[in-house]
């Protein structure tokens, strides 16, 4: 299994297109991060402390939606 990542990093192609994946899950975690302006973060906590529902929905986001962040908007990679 080493010898075939080694292969496929020796090819350029290839090689290319796993830094550009890599590259936008950095870019998608950062994002991640940025939260929209005018949005109290108090009562956003507070309403998913209450509802299991978005709970479960900002578990699937990666926490997008408890910063109700840009991603958080449906700006995503999947």
């Amino acid at each position: 299994m080493f010898e075939s990542l080694l292969n496929a990093f020796r090819a350029p192609d290839i090689r290319r297109r796993i830094f550009f994946v890599l590259g936008i899950l950095i870019v998608f975690r950062l994002l991640a991060h940025v939260p929209v302006p005018g949005v109290d973060k108090a009562q956003l906590a507070e309403f998913f402390a209450g509802n299991p529902l978005f709970g479960l929905l900002n578990l699937f986001s990666g926490g997008g939606l408890s910063n109700f962040s840009i991603v958080g908007l449906g700006v995503n990679p999947y």
